[in-house]
């Protein structure tokens, strides 16, 4: 049954005199589990009661007839871990975790189990695509019957603070990609922000991730929150050039507190970023890459490259050969270096004379050059040719698309949904 045909029902007592009428529906959370329906909220005259389930007759008739004449009289109040669905869920925002976008559940679906009632299906509220998808009617959907889908598809409650204690040892937030769930903070209201944060917090690294992908004005908002100490720990998390940006974008009189609480090693790296004009190839470039001498052999890159585990794999797509002074040698693409004889020269296989920037050059030049050579990585040298960074193409990218491409609705892989019906 649909939870809102339910609602607003007559209640009777054993003997068929009319009581009230029904107001809400209990359920308990279960994890994986449909929720279970423990309890009815009865309205009588100005009072609303609390109803045990096994005290209801059957539920889904045109008149709800309790099977006891008892009936408590005290006021209902809400228990730890109760959810109300319509208080708490109908016309509510849920994480829809196949698509990883927020909707509203325009209705419930109720259904019986073994020996009890559980909450089985969301149907939700669907933004028309076309003046005619609004003439259809309500949702889009031509004024027909909903359209449910199964409870677990979804993430219950989300920015609900009543039932977060309930929710929070279910929740399945943590499984999204790090740009889903940047997709979903840059939509949600500030009691479902504080709620997805809470969740991703319990994974430092996952919430370092987030703050990464998010738009510049939402992070610098969030991070701004927080103190100087709670900043730092997650910039300490994030790659350096990330970390530069963030601080830049801080007010003046916390950048230098936040500077100095990170760790040494990456306090450096973010001190030498800030000093690039952020328009400029320094300022975008990251500084961490694997680098091995100009004599070595392959089977020397590829260790060099499984040593680097503290690196973000875009880091690692490609060795740079140096020589004694340290000046750029080659680069070595690690496909290259993966199908090469361990034993062969590096230098036999390796670009000995790659593109590469200036750390004063422009962001558009840096994306050209990428652009024309077919490059994923760029690195970036100093007037004597020694190694300063890499640009990555996904950080020309950010920096070369329209400034408000972070508000555009994310396009849907193909097949986002692996088979299953959407």
């Amino acid at each position: 049954m649909r939870l809102s045909e339910l609602l607003r029902q007559p209640v009777a007592d054993s003997g068929g005199e009319l009581l009230g009428r029904l107001s809400d529906v209990i359920v308990r959370l279960r994890g994986a589990d449909f929720p279970v329906v423990i309890g009815l909220v009865v309205t009588v005259g100005s009072r609303s009661l609390f109803v045990p389930i096994d005290q209801v007759g059957v539920l889904g008739s045109a008149q709800l007839r309790l099977t006891s004449a008892r009936l408590d009289l005290r006021q209902f109040e809400r228990r730890d871990g109760e959810v109300l669905l319509r208080a708490d869920v109908l016309g509510h925002r849920l994480l829809d975790v196949d698509s990883a976008r927020l909707i509203r559940a325009a209705d419930l679906q109720l259904a019986p189990g073994q020996g009890e009632w559980v909450v089985s299906g969301v149907a939700s509220h669907r933004r028309p695509r076309s003046l005619l998808g609004r003439l259809a009617g309500p949702a889009g959907q031509g004024g027909g019957e909903p359209r449910f889908r199964e409870w677990a598809r979804f993430e219950p409650l989300i920015g609900h603070t009543g039932s977060a204690l309930a929710r929070r040892p279910f929740g399945r937030i943590r499984r999204l990609k790090p740009a889903q769930i940047a997709d979903l903070l840059e939509g949600a209201s500030l009691a479902e922000e504080t709620e997805i944060l809470g969740q991703v917090h319990a994974d430092p690294e996952l919430e370092a991730d987030v703050f990464e992908e998010l738009d510049e004005d939402l992070a610098t908002r969030l991070l701004g929150a927080r103190t100087d100490a709670e900043i730092a720990e997650v910039l300490a998390r994030m790659r350096a050039d990330d970390a530069a940006d963030a601080i830049a974008e801080l007010p003046q009189r916390r950048r230098q507190p936040v500077l100095d609480r990170l760790p040494p090693g990456q306090q450096a790296k973010v001190l030498t970023l800030l000093g690039y004009n952020p328009a400029s190839a320094g300022g975008l470039m990251g500084v961490d890459f694997v680098t091995v001498s100009a004599a070595a052999a392959v089977a020397d890159a590829v260790a060099a490259v499984a040593a680097a585990g503290a690196l973000q794999p875009e880091a690692l797509t490609s060795v740079y050969l140096v020589n004694q002074r340290n000046q750029l040698a080659g680069v070595a693409r690690l496909v290259a270096l993966v199908q090469a004889d361990p034993a062969a020269p590096l230098a036999d296989i390796a670009d000995t004379d790659p593109v590469r920037v200036r750390a004063e050059t422009d962001v558009v030049d840096v994306a050209v050059l990428m652009s024309d050579y077919n490059l994923i990585t760029i690195p970036v040298v100093d007037q004597r040719q020694r190694m300063l960074g890499v640009i990555t193409v996904d950080d020309v990218l950010e920096a070369t698309l329209p400034p408000d491409w972070r508000r555009r609705e994310a396009a849907e892989p193909p097949d986002a949904h692996g088979g299953r019906d959407s």
